[in-house]
């Protein structure tokens, strides 16, 4: 393997980079992961881990594809165990319950088509019926971050995969949350499109009517990147639907509870305290902020699971169950069995469903161009606490979630710092189905305050980039070898001067002026603080690192040059950056 340290964070436009520049191949990260599934394996992230032999196919099949014309083109992902694998068991965390699909689920079909790799299948809460991660017989699923604490459910293997780095993204699904709760609690993205924007075909059903294939990544553009390939109408599927592809948009107003939201757990005050500094930070986005009455998504919620909807697992499952005494965890077996309650009538399903409809109504009136706010969940528990309480605790994850699929509305989790060390904070943005703009813009929003409130995350620095290091330019490959990624482009403050130095190779030179002065093009990296001070002392005088302001105001870590160089250098302000010498 070449000396590129492969970062723990596996984005796709890392990725992308490194195989354009072919300083990577897809092999040497397969390669990685494998390694990194073994050292995490007492963690039940996999129920069927990614191995070299199964992938071979994939990476083959790379091979005779066009890596400028496939937009994830050897980008590695995980798929929760109740979403189709062709050739794969699918166990729905039940291994009595497994079969052997002879196709792809749509979805991954689509990813496997656009170049990305299907690395195998994750843990989850047995037939995703859970929000907290320890309903499978293949293991309790460790959050990412601290061990002793709840991964969240039920696509649990799926998110901790990702922010374990086994894998870029991963699909999960979400009935009644399990797409957003395992985001906020490793710190992810968690994405849940409108109902049916993406088949389900290929998906053991929870509610076929409320199912969602979601996506867990690093960022929200990053989501967005996967469901450029996974959404559109699939004529084989009959719940699918022709939404349009979402753009980023900004709501006339968000809302948020006019009475604080409850929390629970061991973290119960750490939470209150990190939803504080979240709306502290909302009011940062200068939109307008309305605060209303949450009882009528209260009151959606309860149908979920005290409601006729839980008859519709029942309908979907209840002849294995029946057939199959002892194979379901017993608490999954009781949730599953409440919905052949003889109170769960024919006219009881009209009478919830009319009740809904109202709901619905309201909604539709209430979010007209606007989205509202909540925790993603209102705390967190430890895997032991779980096991005492199993219903109760796992009930109270999906408080601020279980609403969003009746009321027909599109999410996005993202995350909002940490509650306490090493334990994240989340909230989720709510909008109508046919409005995932808003979600996609204010999400986008929101992440970018939260940046410039810290733009430092705890053990990595961002670094501006104006020369040489530059991609494409010939010491691009000293960033990787330090571990850094390229983040985005950007521009100065309008008060510097660049200069070309009598070096050779010819450097540019950033110096910032008291009067005067241009903005100039650069680029942002992010490296590893533990590599960073090793980088900044090989840089040779003039030249050194110090503080360069953004135009936005924000000064970072970046190259900057002495003022006394500038005698015998060539000025070349006006073109603007180095990529135009």
């Amino acid at each position: 393997m070449n000396s590129i340290d492969i970062p723990r964070v596996l984005s796709i436009k890392w990725l992308r980079e490194m195989y354009t520049a072919q300083f990577i191949t897809p092999e040497e990260i397969i390669l990685e992961i494998i390694n990194r599934s073994i050292e995490d394996a007492d963690m039940n992230i996999w129920i069927v881990p990614p191995s070299m032999d199964q992938l071979a196919i994939y990476l083959d099949r790379l091979k005779t594809m066009d890596i400028a014309t496939s937009p994830l083109w050897g980008i590695p992902f995980a798929i929760k165990d109740n979403i189709d694998l062709e050739g794969v068991a699918t166990t729905a965390g039940c291994p009595e319950f497994a079969y052997l699909p002879t196709e792809h689920a749509v979805v991954v079909n689509r990813m496997i088509q656009a170049g990305a790799i299907p690395l195998g299948k994750t843990n989850l809460d047995q037939f995703a019926t859970g929000l907290v991660g320890t309903r499978s017989p293949y293991g309790e699923t460790s959050n990412a971050l601290r061990k002793e604490l709840i991964s969240g459910g039920s696509s649990s293997g799926s998110a901790v995969a990702v922010a374990r780095g086994h894998a870029a993204f991963a699909f999960g699904t979400d009935t009644a949350g399990s797409g957003r709760v395992p985001a906020a609690l490793n710190h992810l993205v968690g994405y849940k499109p409108s109902l049916g924007a993406w088949p389900t075909k290929g998906v053991v059903p929870a509610c076929a009517s409320l199912d969602c294939v979601t996506v867990f990544a690093h960022s929200l553009e990053e989501a967005l990147d996967v469901d450029a390939a996974a959404r559109g109408l699939d004529p084989t599927d009959p719940w699918s639907k022709d939404y349009p592809q979402p753009h980023l948009s900004l709501p006339s107003r968000m809302y948020l509870p006019n009475n604080a939201p409850d929390f629970y757990g061991p973290f119960a005050n750490e939470y209150r305290n990190a939803w504080n500094a979240a709306i502290t930070n909302l009011q940062k986005m200068n939109l307008e902020i309305e605060y209303i009455d949450y009882d009528i998504f209260s009151q959606a919620a309860a149908i979920l699971y005290e409601g006729p909807w839980v008859a519709e697992r029942w309908a979907d499952l209840g002849d294995f169950i029946d057939s199959h005494h002892g194979a379901a965890f017993p608490v999954t077996e009781k949730v599953l069995r409440s919905g052949a309650d003889e109170r769960h009538t024919a006219a009881s399903v009209f009478q919830a469903m009319h009740k809904l409809q109202e709901m619905k109504a309201i909604t539709k009136n209430l979010l007209n161009n606007a989205v509202m706010v909540m925790p993603t969940c209102g705390g967190t528990w430890t895997r032991d606490q779980v096991r005492q309480d199993p219903i109760g605790t796992n009930s109270n994850m999906g408080r601020y979630t279980n609403h969003c699929n009746l009321l027909d509305l599109c999410a996005v989790a993202v995350p909002a710092g940490d509650a306490a060390a090493d334990t994240p904070f989340g909230i989720t943005f709510f909008a109508l189905a046919e409005n995932e703009d808003l979600i996609c813009g204010v999400a986008d929003l929101f992440q970018d305050t939260l940046q410039r409130v810290s733009p430092l995350r705890t053990e990595t620095t961002l670094v501006a980039v104006c020369g040489l290091h530059m991609r494409g330019f010939p010491l691009e490959k000293q960033m990787h070898e330090f571990g850094a990624h390229f983040v985005r482009e950007e521009v100065t403050a309008a008060k510097y001067q660049l200069v070309k130095l009598p070096t050779v190779p010819s450097k540019p030179g950033l110096i910032k002026k008291g009067v005067g002065g241009a903005s100039i093009h650069l680029e942002i990296w992010e490296m590893p603080l533990k590599t960073f001070g090793f980088f900044a002392a090989l840089i040779p005088a003039p030249l050194g690192m110090g503080k360069v302001e953004l135009q936005d105001g924000l000064e970072i870590p970046g190259f900057v040059c002495e003022a006394y160089a500038e005698t015998e250098a060539e000025d070349i302000t006006a073109l603007g950056s180095w990529e135009n010498i």
